[in-house]
């Protein structure tokens, strides 16, 4: 079984993950952020992962230290349960609509991290959260899952439908990048290793 639970507890934040990339899309995410919350079932619904994540941090001050933490302890239970990637497709790629807005993500589990994000307009809030910090969020979960991350915005308007369509996608590719190939049996690359 693909599973990992990851904890890290700092003096700003207390967070919990537990993983299963062979889920059904199973989520119980408690981050304090309901918009947060709303983005990573989405993620895990369209990912077909089981996630369970409890999470408390200096949220007073602001949301910042919260989601860039948990992005990190994502990226290192997703690198966890991914393990030695024998077997895996590798690369992930989706497109999806929400509404009036287009999100496209394409990554790959090389062990390389890098994270480009193209997302225009890149400033503005919903609710209370600050969308620049989601960029925060997934460079952190690219640099400790160790993948390439590609997420670029199509178009769009409403910034709620913005970060949707961007999870959405993100849940989507991961699906597809960490699926097993019954035809493959090694590392997908002609290297040996990832």
């Amino acid at each position: 079984m693909r599973k990992a639970t990851v904890t890290r507890k700092t003096k700003e934040t207390n967070i919990s993950v537990s993983l299963n990339l062979d889920g059904t899309g199973t989520s119980d995410i408690k981050t304090s952020v309901p918009f947060l919350d709303h983005m990573l079932d989405l993620m895990t619904f369209h990912g077909l992962f089981d996630l369970k994540i409890k999470a408390a941090g200096d949220i007073e001050i602001d949301y910042h230290h919260l989601m860039e933490d948990l992005g990190i302890t994502l990226g290192e239970a997703l690198k966890k349960a991914v393990g030695d990637k024998k077997g895996i497709k590798r690369y992930g790629a989706s497109c999806v609509p929400m509404d009036e807005a287009l999100a496209r993500v394409v990554l790959d589990l090389s062990g390389r991290p890098y994270l480009v994000y193209h997302v225009k307009p890149g400033r503005g809030s919903v609710r209370d959260v600050e969308i620049s910090l989601f960029e925060d969020f997934f460079r952190s979960v690219s640099n400790n899952a160790q993948m390439n991350i590609h997420i670029n915005l199509e178009y769009g308007r409403d910034l709620h439908h913005i970060i949707e369509a961007i999870f959405k996608a993100f849940g989507r590719a991961l699906r597809d990048a960490v699926t097993m190939d019954d035809r493959r049996h090694r590392v997908p690359s002609t290297k040996g290793k990832l």
